[in-house]
């Protein structure tokens, strides 16, 4: 078992808080991005949008938005990170309605793997049909705060958990926090719930590969985000729509 395989299922038991700074040990954001023409405007084909349209991409990120775009964002972000919440809760409608919508902008989630709550809520997010990763994600940071609190009233449960098989801990942790009936809430079946946590290698290759992506691509805190390849480091909203606009969105 790799250093991050044990530090992830360790930290099932860990509390956990709710915090709004980034989640990282220094942030790393230089702003600077290419300066470029307005861009206009990209029709979807008809019958479809771009803001519905959304691919798995080969780094298993869920990229939503026009394949083409000429503008590629990327987000790296942790389903347990608070400034990641505060990011959707501002920043993901106008992102989504205004520049995705547009055709000019796609926009793809990566995640980076915090924890072990973080990791089972990775893999229930990836549980549906790809159109529901985005809108499972937005409700788990719009709903950051209650998560935490079922996932600290059973303590518990989590340190139980961990002498569980690993094709039953992390249904286990699902089951103990609440998290089975968050999800099937929202429209993801809970016997399915059970069958992708049951999976356990489908859980762990999330997180082997958050490991391995924040060391080559230098993520070392959560929302990072790139435009069209540059790491731009950790932002909000509000500095990060102007470097859109920069690089000709509008």
């Amino acid at each position: 078992m790799n250093a991050f395989r044990r530090i992830a299922l360790a930290s099932l038991a860990a509390p956990l808080a709710l915090g709004l700074a980034a989640c990282s040990d220094s942030e790393t954001a230089d702003g600077e991005v290419a300066e470029g023409e307005a861009i206009a405007a990209i029709p979807a084909p008809d019958g479809t949008s771009w803001a519905e349209t959304v691919a798995v991409s080969d780094y298993d990120g869920y990229v939503m938005g026009n394949p083409d775009a000429p503008i590629k964002v990327i987000e790296y972000g942790s389903l347990t990170c608070g400034a990641c919440a505060a990011f959707a809760a501002d920043g993901i409608e106008p992102l989504r309605d205004k520049y995705v919508a547009s055709g000019v902008v796609s926009y793809e989630l990566r995640n980076q793997v915090h924890n072990g709550l973080d990791l089972v809520l990775a893999r229930l997010v990836r549980c549906g049909a790809p159109e529901s990763f985005h809108p499972l994600s937005e409700q788990i940071w719009l709903n950051l705060e209650s998560i935490f609190a079922g996932a600290n009233t059973n303590p518990q449960v989590l340190e139980q958990a961990m002498s569980l098989p690993e094709d039953q801990r992390f249904v286990a942790v699902a089951q103990g926090t609440g998290l089975l009936d968050f999800f099937a809430a929202r429209g993801l079946a809970t016997d399915q719930a059970r069958a992708c946590l049951a999976d356990s290698a489908s859980v762990m290759a999330i997180a082997e590969r958050s490991d391995t992506q924040s060391k080559e691509l230098e993520v070392s805190g959560t929302p990072t985000f790139f435009i069209n390849g540059k790491n731009i480091g950790t932002q909000n909203w509000a500095s990060l729509e102007p470097m859109l606009q920069r690089a000709g969105a509008r």
